[in-house]
């Protein structure tokens, strides 16, 4: 069946669906300026700043206070389904409030957007906003432009809005809330995950698999029947490696390409990991220049500067590519240590606070070759390292298994966001 079409200044939209301003929709109230004479004195009352909102979500953990007077209290009084906007800084970021707090406010960089009639469903106008400031650009430039730029709140009431029937309305809403969810819930099986990981690791690094008595050591208590060793030691040549990536001067900016060899550098390790995402490459003949510098399977690589603490184990994925020029690569080559559990191991907070310790630079602390060589290593017989290694990848296993599923999610979601905001799809083609 056809549907008939309207055409707009912000798109094709069905005829039935009303093309108006916010203001046509919505009632809009600006925040109360925060300053230090507010923030002293008496009767002070919680209110939310910019900080606070995120897309569809509220941190009320944070929140900070200040003087409100009766008539001020009367006219920013929240009420549940009111819609938060942010002014300035991240333009346009929207939630609901549902009086998780009582008697809480808001400051000048937010308005409150309250639905005037049935005409607009607010959870709808949660998602409008999310998908004209963050996924259709649709209000880029409409803000005004200062240092900071902003949204006042002349701008936002003129601001275009597609409204469809009141019953699609909620349905869209709760297409998208029902996607929502299950994000969440993979982020909560992260998150548990986590700090699963991160209690056991101290556990485990501390006690040991059978709760054995301990010694103290320069890193804090470790298993009594742990042996000693350094980094050094490890790592000796011919077997072994314990170096920087190229310099500077060996691999120019200019040698990068859109394929060939990747090129690891620190933003693209973390949690033990190392990311594929949006890796540098070089060709293949750049590679076989900086040979000693090739990836091999369990390999280790360190941020060298900054945040030194990040560090990702090297799998069949990334073997042969290259170490990058601000990392730090490791590889062990001794029989009686498997690399994983090395890589377990370094990623210990105290591990990472001994780095710190010792890392050169002062504003900006880096790792060099004599401090890596004595990097103190405490293992237990390789029976129990694989006893770690096997604890801990059912654990790696949840993870990974529940961040691609979450990043399947929220490619669908905004995918829905843009499909179900223009109408291209119909809330009547889908099946939640």
């Amino acid at each position: 069946m056809s549907t008939e079409l309207q055409q707009t200044e912000i798109g094709e939209f069905p005829a039935a669906w009303s093309i108006g301003r916010v203001d046509s929709a919505f009632d809009i109230q600006q925040g109360k300026q925060v300053s230090k004479k507010n923030r002293d004195g008496e009767h002070q009352r919680p209110f939310l700043r910019t900080k606070n909102v995120f897309w569809n979500r509220l941190e009320l953990t944070d929140l900070d206070e200040m003087h409100f007077s009766e008539a001020e209290q009367a006219r920013l009084k929240l009420q549940a389904n009111d819609l938060l906007v942010c002014e300035g800084g991240s333009i346009g970021r929207t939630a609901l409030w549902n009086n998780e707090v009582d008697g809480c406010l808001y400051q000048n960089h937010i308005h409150r957007l309250r639905a005037k009639s049935d005409k607009a469903h607010p959870q709808f106008g949660v998602y409008w906003l999310w998908y004209a400031f963050d996924v259709a650009n649709l209000y880029f430039g409409r803000g005004n432009v200062t240092t900071i730029p902003n949204l006042s709140q002349s701008k936002l009431a003129e601001l275009p809005m597609a409204l469809p029937p009141l019953p699609e309305q909620k349905k869209i809403a709760h297409i998208l809330a029902t996607v929502q969810r299950a994000i969440e819930a993979q982020e909560e099986i992260i998150q548990t995950a986590t700090e699963l990981k991160k209690a056991l690791m101290h556990k485990l690094f501390t006690e040991g698999l059978r709760n054995e008595p301990q010694k103290q050591t320069e890193i804090g208590p470790i298993p009594e029947s742990w042996s000693p060793i350094t980094l050094g030691q490890l790592c000796v040549k011919p077997k072994g490696a314990l170096q920087t990536g190229p310099f500077g001067s060996q691999l120019h900016k200019d040698e990068y390409q859109e394929n060939g060899i990747a090129v690891v550098n620190p933003t693209h390790l973390a949690g033990n990991r190392i990311n594929h995402e949006k890796v540098p490459r070089v060709s293949e003949q750049v590679a076989q220049r900086l040979g000693k510098h090739r990836l091999r399977k369990f390999d280790i690589l360190f941020a060298r500067r900054g945040e030194i603490g990040r560090q990702g184990l090297v799998t069949e994925a990334e073997e042969t590519w290259l170490c990058g020029t601000g990392c730090f690569l490791v590889r062990a080559s001794k029989p009686f240590i498997d690399n994983r559990f090395l890589a377990l191991y370094f990623a210990t907070d105290r591990l990472v606070k001994w780095l710190y310790s010792h890392a050169a630079g002062v504003i900006m602390p880096n790792l060099n070759n004599s401090v890596m060589q004595r990097l103190p290593v405490f293992y237990p017989d390789l029976e129990t390292q694989t006893a770690i290694i096997e604890t801990f990848a059912t654990i790696e296993q949840n993870l990974s298994t529940a961040a691609r599923r979450q990043s399947a999610l929220q490619d669908l979601f905004r995918t829905l966001l843009h499909e179900l905001m223009t109408a291209k799809t119909r809330v009547h083609e889908l099946n939640v």
